[in-house]
Formats: structure tokens, C-alpha cells, sequence
């Protein structure tokens, strides 16, 4: 962070001392190290260093830390910063599993989310010692793009208090052990709608088929390779989330019988037949087995004009066909939208739409989540 620009001030707690000491710090920040509300007392930098923070970043926070944030108690210098801080906070968990998942842990995680803190969720992999599971520090590199995405945002953390579901990638329908039909998705778009979604305040999972990019922090991610798969994980994950947003690349067709063994070429002129059918519309089943208007569920319409319509004109039909609560169209023809940094679609919502014009898929990710926002308050 000090590296790209921003002015960094640590505020270690003594058990942050324990493993690198204050003169390593200030030399990484170059800025003088304070841990007690006792040194330079007539800076009253207890409470002039929350005043003065555009962000407040805790890595890691503990499960004490986290335990004595959501009840007010102010027993160092960090604890007294994080009551003064008016700007957002956000905060990357690392602890042993069994601590992450003890329901004490989960609601104070809970309190601090429902006040607007943005509490990621920890990765999985190596603890301390053998131990292995959920609770691991986020990877340094995605938790600095989730505070340069608190950054961006206005203190208020406005998706706070929502639970979303994301789906992104490319799915895969198997022709043989080897072959597949499949399509261009990246997973881009799906993860930077995770990684906005975070730094608003949501909690967030993601169903992911296959990707070329990397998944953001602060989420919990599900693995799946087929459109089946990911439609049994969706409808099991749908109950317990208040937004569904189906953002993957789903594919439309598959074989009636997938090969047990490699399919031979025995002649390069020889040409082989497949038998299609049709995958399950995971969009309009989700919306059919949906109880009265929760989850809300927004759609996402890959096309590419005809000469029966053009590409709006396809969302629109599909907006009708679907019955979901908003649908983002986006034109995917060559060199358009698919593994691009960059798109541009048009959000149709009812008698509403809006055009958002070629931007980055991060600010097209704020453009969703502000209709998504909108949808919710007009219910």
C-alpha cells in the first residue's frame, strides 16, 4: 500500500509485536510506529489516528480482536481507533477453523457486518502446524485490491446485512474423457460482481465453473465444472441467500451420451456426428421455485444480433421469457465482453432500462448492484 501511494500508519497490537517488531514497521510504512494510548499523549493519537483514516485495514484480525470490536471495547490503540474511525473498515480474518466456526465467533462476524464492517471470509487451506480448513489469511495481493475496492466506495457500506449469490465461468459438457463443449467466459465479470458486492458490505458466495481469473477475497467459492452441477449447488445455496445473480456462462447443449472411451480420428477425412440435447435453464428454474419475491434474482443474456433481432431485442424476449427480476444483456460478438478487462451492457428491469456505456467490468459491477439496490427498495 505504501508502495502504490497511499499514506500508511501501523498501529500494532502487542501480539503483533510478538511476531515483528515496531522499528520493521516503521521502516515498511516510514512513519513512526505507535501501540500504546500512552505514547505521544499530547497528539491523542487514540483518537486523532481514527479521525484522520480514510480506511482502517485490521490483517489479520483475530477472533479476540473480532470479539472485542463488536462490543465497543477499547483496551489499546487499535480498539480505540476502530471506535473513532468514521470511514470504512474493513477487516481479513485468520484464525484456526474450529475458532472461525464457533457460533460465538459467527455472530459477533454477523454484528460487525450488520454495522457496515466488511468482514472477509478467510481462505481455506495450511494452518498452523498440519492443521488444514477454513481460516487462513487471504492471499496479501487480493487483500489489498478489497481495500482499494473500500476505497473506492462511500462509507456506506449499503449491500451490509445481504447474503449473495454469485455464479461465474464457463461451464463444461463432457463429449468424451477428453473433449468438451464449452465456451469463451472468463469469470472475470462474476468476480469483480463478488469483489464490489464485498467491499459494499455483502457477504458473498460464488458458484464458479471454469476461470481464468482469480477469485477475490472475502468470499466463500464452490467449485463445479458441468451446468448440472452448478444447478444442484445454486438451488441448494439458493434458500439461504437473499440475491441470486447467474453471471456464469452456462451451456446450452450437451451430448445425449457422453463417450466411456477417447473418440478415435481413423481418417482425417472421416466426419463425426454428435447428438444434442438441450441443458436445464438453471435462470428460469430458480425463478420458478422461488417462494413469493425472495430470492431476488437477476439474470445475465450473452448475445449477439441476427437477422431475426438485434442483441437488445433478444434481452427484451428473454426478460419476458425468464420472469426474473432484472436482466443484463451484453453483446458477445468476436472481441466483445468474453476475457475482456473491459464491457458494456444494457440492464433491463421491468418498464426500466439503462444503458451503461463500455467501462470497466468493475464499474459495470457498481452499475448492477446500484439496480440491484433499487429493485429492492421498490418491492
Amino acid at each position: 500500500m505504501t508502495e502504490s501511494g497511499h499514506d500508511v500508519t501501523v498501529v500494532p497490537t502487542a501480539g503483533a509485536l510478538e511476531f515483528v517488531g515496531a522499528p520493521t514497521w516503521a521502516a515498511l510504512s516510514g512513519k513512526p510506529v505507535r501501540s500504546s494510548v500512552w505514547q505521544d499523549v499530547e497528539q491523542v493519537p487514540h483518537v486523532k489516528i481514527g479521525q484522520g483514516a480514510d480506511l482502517v485495514l485490521v490483517a489479520p484480525a483475530t477472533a479476540d480482536l473480532i470479539a472485542r470490536a463488536t462490543h465497543g471495547i477499547a483496551d489499546d490503540l487499535l480498539t480505540n481507533v476502530l471506535l473513532t474511525a468514521r470511514c470504512p473498515i474493513l477487516m481479513a480474518p485468520a484464525m484456526h477453523t474450529e475458532m472461525w466456526l464457533h457460533p460465538a465467533t459467527q455472530r459477533n462476524v454477523a454484528q460487525l457486518r450488520g454495522r457496515g464492517v466488511v468482514v472477509l471470509e478467510p481462505a481455506s487451506g495450511r494452518l498452523t502446524g498440519a492443521d488444514t480448513g477454513p481460516g487462513r489469511l487471504p492471499d496479501p495481493a487480493a487483500i489489498v485490491a478489497a481495500a482499494r475496492d473500500a476505497l473506492r466506495r462511500t462509507p456506506e457500506a449499503d449491500l451490509a446485512g445481504l447474503r449473495i449469490l454469485i455464479t461465474a465461468g464457463g461451464t463444461r459438457e463432457a463429449i468424451d474423457p477428453v473433449r468438451f463443449i464449452g465456451n469463451h467466459s472468463s469469470g472475470k465479470q462474476g468476480f469483480e460482481l463478488a469483489r464490489t458486492a464485498v467491499a459494499r458490505g455483502a457477504t458473498v458466495t460464488v458458484v464458479a465453473a471454469h476461470t481464468d481469473a482469480e477469485p477475490p477475497a472475502g468470499i466463500t467459492l464452490f467449485r463445479v465444472s458441468t451446468g448440472a452441477q452448478m444447478h444442484t449447488e445454486v438451488s441448494r445455496l439458493m434458500p439461504t441467500n437473499d440475491v441470486v445473480v447467474m453471471a456464469a456462462a452456462v451451456a446450452d447443449f450437451r451430448t445425449e451420451d457422453v463417450a466411456g472411451t477417447k473418440l478415435k480420428k481413423v481418417d482425417s477425412s472421416a466426419a463425426i456426428s454428435l447428438d444434442l440435447v438441450s441443458t436445464t435453464d438453471i435462470l428460469a428454474s430458480l425463478v420458478e421455485a422461488r417462494t413469493g419475491i425472495s430470492p431476488f434474482i437477476v439474470g445475465f443474456a450473452a448475445e449477439t444480433g441476427d437477422v431475426s433481432a438485434t442483441v437488445l431485442e433478444h434481452g427484451r424476449a428473454k426478460f419476458e421469457r425468464k420472469g426474473c427480476d432484472l436482466l443484463i444483456v451484453n453483446d458477445v460478438s468476436p472481441g466483445k465482453a468474453f476475457g475482456s478487462d473491459l464491457n458494456e451492457v444494457v440492464i433491463i428491469g421491468g418498464a426500466r432500462e439503462q444503458s451503461i456505456s463500455l467501462a470497466t467490468k468493475a464499474a459495470i459491477s457498481d452499475a448492477i448492484w446500484d439496480a440491484v439496490i433499487s429493485g429492492i427498495q421498490s418491492r
